[in-house]
């Protein structure tokens, strides 16, 4: 069930797991999110993990908690299942959800979400080239500057023989 013409609200949902859970079960309940996003005819943005992170204060006796966050697109009743399936989960310590402003269309985040994959497929291919981008342009700039140097005493030069 679509919302008409095609123009999803945008949300985020920051989920707070056990910490001591192992990757695999981590792992799982993501894919299980993605799968009612999908089911829903949502569509996901960016999945991130944050990763193991002290918490503010004790939850259910834990110290430590892994955050993940899903943005995505979709309506309300993919955000009322997911919240619905993260309160049933005794491995969710904390989730909050979070409406963001604005609205996409499907072309709108299919198009978001091939940006953002491609900038992630540069960072993960090029650390090297971008140390070599650095060094040129750091010797760029050196030469520029030496040769801004060098022309500023040729002009100094050229005034105190007009002088004399």
């Amino acid at each position: 069930m679509e919302p008409k013409g095609g123009i999803l609200k945008r949300y985020e949902v920051v989920c707070i797991v056990k910490s001591d859970l192992p990757e695999e079960d981590i792992s799982n309940l993501i894919e299980r999110s993605e799968k009612i996003i999908t089911k829903g005819n949502g569509l996901i943005a960016q999945i991130d993990k944050w990763g193991k992170k002290r918490l503010a204060y004790e939850i259910d006796k834990q110290k430590e908690g892994f955050y993940f966050l899903i943005d995505f697109a979709g309506d309300g009743s993919v955000v009322n299942e997911i919240e619905r399936n993260y309160k049933i989960d005794d491995k969710v310590l904390k989730f909050m959800t979070v409406k963001k402003e604005g609205a996409v269309t499907r072309e709108g985040i299919d198009t978001e979400i091939a940006a953002a994959q491609a900038k992630k497929n540069e960072a993960a291919t090029s650390p090297e080239k971008k140390i070599t981008q650095q060094a040129e342009k750091t010797i760029a700039e050196s030469k520029d500057s030496k040769t801004s140097v060098e022309d500023s005493a040729r002009n100094e030069e050229q005034e105190t023989k007009k002088e004399e």
